[in-house]
């Protein structure tokens, strides 16, 4: 009685979590566009990844004292050194993704970006933190809606069809910036190479959660070693040179935004849902970042919506909610199994233990 009022409520879970990704995703896809616009204006690539995360790091140190002042892991030498692994490929990460978008524009880096969810898939079963029975429906859900949700980033990508909306002629200055003789041969190489990075970090993010389950702490101490790694390589690469200064209006509101909501907020609320739901979850709703970059486009800079957007969404959504599914059913054939078990051991089980002990 208890596992199928358990059961039942799995989709209530699911609910802050998809929430949570689809915040983060708005809030990467407005990084990537005033990024491109500050970039675009002069501003190095390497020291904007140092002020973004040294503001977010100055921002999240209270927050998560605070949040974790009753319940906070011990910090020991292993975990301070995954620490700065994870730092490492987050710098990685962020350095080939905003070079990627300096050479080309945000609707190629959002588009690139559905990569993410076939290398985190193939990572997360080869690292065995996704089942993967392709005799079993769920694993067969996980595995078609990863692919079906890529194949729509792809019909949004490559084919447009007629027109269903027309924007207007009159773009504006941002947007000519934007488009200011975009190089994709290059800047599709950075961004696939954001992508790798991207996995591997979404992996190794969530083997940390499960030995050290405290969100805010993981994503200061990232976003403090990302700051320290660019800081090093700017003052080799730049020196002390004026590209440290902010004067620029643009550069200067460029830093507040990718600090408080680039890092800070979408990078905590990532980490959030990836302790909840896992690394396929979160890596899946990459794909809904160029449904937003489309609308962003169409409503910020008159773009023009097509017939391939439209289809493109569709098969998206179809993804998601496929893969969705199949991790409900597998939280609830879990929950069954271990009532199971522990009826034929005598004892009862708590309502929310099969959930915690997934992480969901």
């Amino acid at each position: 009685m208890g596992v199928e009022t358990r059961g039942g409520g799995g989709g209530v879970i699911m609910i802050w979590p998809t929430v949570g990704v689809l915040a983060a995703e708005c809030a990467q896809v407005g990084l990537m566009i005033i990024g491109k616009a500050a970039m675009s204006r002069g501003m190095s690539n390497l020291i904007f990844v140092f002020y973004s995360n040294a503001l977010a790091s100055l921002v999240l140190l209270p927050l998560s004292l605070l949040f974790h002042r009753t319940r906070r892991p011990p910090l020991t030498l292993p975990i301070l050194l995954q620490f700065m692994a994870l730092g490492f490929l987050g710098f990685l990460a962020q350095v080939f993704g905003y070079a990627g978008i300096n050479y080309s524009s945000p609707t190629l880096g959002s588009a690139m970006l559905n990569l993410v969810p076939a290398f985190t898939f193939i990572l997360a079963v080869l690292f065995r933190m996704e089942k993967m029975d392709l005799r079993k429906l769920s694993s067969l859900a996980k595995s078609a809606g990863t692919i079906v949700s890529v194949a729509g980033a792809l019909i949004i990508t490559l084919y447009k069809g007629p027109a269903l909306v027309k924007g207007y002629s009159n773009l504006n200055l941002l947007h000519q910036v934007l488009n200011l003789q975009p190089n994709w041969v290059i800047g599709g190489g950075l961004l696939a190479a954001d992508c790798v990075m991207t996995s591997a970090w979404v992996i190794l993010q969530a083997s940390i959660l499960k030995k050290y389950p405290a969100e805010l702490i993981i994503v200061f101490f990232y976003c403090f070693f990302v700051a320290i790694q660019s800081a090093i390589v700017s003052l080799i690469v730049e020196g002390l040179s004026t590209a440290w200064r902010l004067d620029d209006n643009l550069r200067l509101y460029s830093v507040l935004y990718s600090g408080v909501f680039g890092s800070a907020f979408q990078v905590g609320v990532a980490t959030w849902c990836l302790h909840k739901t896992g690394p396929l979850f979160v890596s899946m709703f990459k794909s809904v970042g160029i449904v937003i970059a489309a609308v962003a486009g169409i409503l910020f800079f008159g773009e023009t919506f097509y017939l391939g957007c439209l289809l493109g969404a569709v098969a998206i959504a179809i993804g998601i909610y496929s893969v969705m599914w199949g991790k409900s059913k597998e939280v609830k054939l879990d929950g069954t199994t271990s009532a199971t078990i522990a009826q034929k051991q005598g004892r009862k089980v708590p309502l929310l233990e099969p959930i915690l002990e997934e992480g969901w």
